[in-house]
């Protein structure tokens, strides 16, 4: 039988590392931590966001422009109270997004660093 590769860790390039790192920390219950020398955070089921800060960063548009730098990839969570955590995220830092696509079923918001990630019905 083939042996599954396992995904190790997310590295998410951004403008402030310990910002970003302490943002998903708070928004996701997970643990804030080091690895690789790199600010992270930590799901209880092993799921690692590590955070690297670019000196170059440039924020991604979303939704997508020409010309414009475009997001790379994006976070979807599954999350039991959309509305209710929309606002712990706003609280946070984040802000939604000005185009919504999902209905009832996703919010688009941007992080502070610029990423789009999606808060999805659970």
């Amino acid at each position: 039988m083939k042996k599954e590769v396992v995904l190790g860790n997310v590295m998410v390039d951004c403008d402030d590392e310990r910002k970003l790192q302490k943002f998903y920390g708070e928004l996701l219950g997970w643990d804030l931590c080091e690895l690789f020398e790199r600010p992270a955070v930590r799901s209880s089921s092993g799921v690692v966001f590590l955070f690297i800060e670019e000196p170059d960063y440039i924020r991604p548009i979303w939704p997508e422009e020409s010309g414009k730098q475009q997001k790379q990839m994006h976070f979807d969570f599954q999350v039991d109270d959309i509305l209710v955590m929309v606002e712990k995220a706003k609280v946070l830092g984040a802000v939604m997004a000005a185009d919504q696509y999902g209905g009832e079923d996703f919010v688009t918001m941007i992080d502070p660093s610029g990423h789009p990630f999606c808060l999805c019905k659970g």
